[in-house]
């Protein structure tokens, strides 16, 4: 695609009942990829043919919408109930999934254990894998002492491979990723062979909760407009 075509849609000017991709009858915005790209669109609708794959995308949506109630209600106000965990519950519980891969970074290993039993009660068998496995010394890979955490001691890598490896030769049929760090999380995607949801994300000033830095923009995190 030109640069002009390219997909733009976090710029949108228009509002959203009025965005062509919720109103099949809507407006079209600079950078539009529902209006440009009907080619694309094409060819990712045809994936949904596969009955698997569409088995996958049909609980989904029906799992989004059982996020809110009184649907059936008019006028109807939107009122969100489950949270990120009953949420992966609930549409592991659709899928028929038995065996879950819990993904789980170091700083994050008492939350770890948390939901590895809340899991289990659900009904699950739960394969955790922690991001240190191995102790594979970072020295492995290129890194150099004073790029380490904790400088003049052993720090083992973050191994995001191995840990794909291990989950997928434990045949889990779904990942939930629990705090990876950012790059880290990214090769364990690459490698994962069951699909990955994730449960939380490693923010280590926000307490994970990487939002705080967006919503607080125009305040105490201002400086995210200057910082190069």
């Amino acid at each position: 695609m030109k640069k002009k075509e390219l997909p733009d849609c976090a710029r949108c000017s228009l509002t959203r009942a009025e965005r062509i991709c919720i109103n099949r009858k809507g407006k079209v915005s600079r950078g539009c990829p529902t209006a440009r790209g009907k080619k694309l669109l094409e060819q990712a609708k045809s994936l949904y043919e596969n009955s698997a794959i569409q088995e996958f995308a049909r609980q989904a949506s029906i799992q989004e919408s059982e996020c809110y109630v009184g649907r059936d209600q008019q006028p109807y106000i939107i009122r969100p109930v489950k949270t990120r965990m009953e949420e992966i519950i609930a549409f592991a519980q659709k899928m028929g999934y038995i065996r879950l891969g819990l993904v789980f970074c170091a700083g994050l290993a008492r939350e770890a254990r948390i939901v590895s039993d809340l899991l289990e009660r659900q009904g699950f068998e739960v394969v955790s894998v922690i991001c240190k496995i191995g102790s594979v010394p970072k020295e492995t890979i290129g890194v150099r002492e004073h790029e380490k955490i904790f400088i003049g001691e052993h720090e083992a890598m973050c191994n995001p491979i191995a840990q794909a490896m291990f989950v997928n030769d434990a045949k889990v049929q779904f990942n939930v990723l629990l705090g990876l760090c950012v790059g880290h999380d990214s090769l364990f995607f690459k490698y994962a062979e069951a699909p990955t949801t994730v449960l939380a994300v490693k923010d280590r000033v926000t307490g994970h909760n990487p939002l705080a830095a967006v919503y607080l923009l125009d305040s105490y995190y201002a400086r995210l407009k200057t910082e190069g």
